[in-house]
């Protein structure tokens, strides 16, 4: 066997792309990458609902996308989860063929200091919620024969950071399911990725969940650490950016098991596969100052 045909026997099989007109439920979709990526999935002529914690809000309303329709969804809530097939019913949509995993929590805080309810929290929201929501989207894409399910993760889930530990375990469960997935649903033509994006500059870093004692062991250096990750967020790539890696993952025929940009990913990966796991911890601590 041919080195060719050995790595094309192993590789991802053709996959069918969603078709315009199709329906396209991306959560989180009134801000940010959720935002950015419903917007473009609208520009490509799918049918695009989003998700919102207070969707009949004027806030919300005001920020979904144009053509954006909103459902209820409170990741945190497994019967708000529960009722999106309903919802979805109620507007009269069509099998759901794409599903952009994106809303979730952002985390920090030393691991001494973590309150379990935190914990139990963040990872019902970043991860049991949209596994969740995927368990009852998927039977919907396996009868259309045809489906993209695109988890956003986060380049912490390859290269945890100190202080954001739980965050990057996090997103390290949402690939770990991920790539699972992809060898399951394939063969009924469904594709699942996960993007990993750097640093972003959404105004993420006005609502992140801090946990550290102020005057404790820890609060220096997790200042320095956080004022370093603000900072690289304010230069960090635009939402936009993202969203056309998402749409990648979406119209790929072959798509990725891993899509990535931003924070020098196109070195940082292949780095990590050359330099002791160590070292390229000690790299990016130093990137957020430690």
């Amino acid at each position: 066997m041919t080195k060719t045909s050995f790595l094309s026997r192993y590789r991802t099989p053709r996959l069918p792309v969603p078709h315009q007109g199709d329906t396209a439920l991306v959560t989180g979709a009134t801000s940010g990458i959720g935002h950015a990526t419903a917007k473009e999935l609208v520009r490509r002529q799918f049918r695009v609902i989003g998700t919102s914690r207070t969707p009949d809000s004027p806030t919300s309303r005001a920020n979904a996308p144009d053509g954006v329709e909103l459902i209820p969804l409170d990741l945190e809530d497994p019967d708000s989860i529960a009722a999106v097939p309903a919802d979805l019913e109620k507007l009269g949509a069509g099998p759901v063929t794409v599903l952009v995993n994106n809303a979730g929590e952002s985390q920090n805080g030393p691991l001494e200091e973590l309150p379990r309810e935190a914990l139990v929290r963040l990872f019902q929201v970043n991860v049991i919620g949209h596994v969740e929501l995927t368990q009852l989207l998927l039977p919907q894409m396996r009868d259309a024969r045809r489906g993209r399910v695109v988890f956003v993760g986060s380049m912490l889930g390859s290269f945890p950071l100190a202080y954001r530990g739980s965050y990057g375990a996090s997103k390290a469960a949402v690939k770990a399911f991920a790539f699972s997935a992809r060898r399951e649903v394939s063969r009924f033509g469904i594709g699942v990725s996960v993007m990993e994006p750097g640093a972003i500059n959404t105004g993420l870093s006005e609502r992140r969940t801090i946990y550290v004692d102020d005057h404790g062991h820890y609060a220096e250096e997790f200042r320095t650490m956080l004022n370093h990750l603000n900072d690289n967020e304010a230069t960090g790539i635009s939402a936009a950016e993202v969203a056309d890696e998402i749409l990648k993952a979406i119209s790929d025929r072959r798509p990725r098991p891993l899509y990535a940009t931003g924070s020098s990913s196109r070195l940082a990966f292949p780095a990590a596969r050359l330099l002791p796991r160590d070292t390229m911890g000690g790299i990016i601590a130093a990137k957020h100052g430690l």
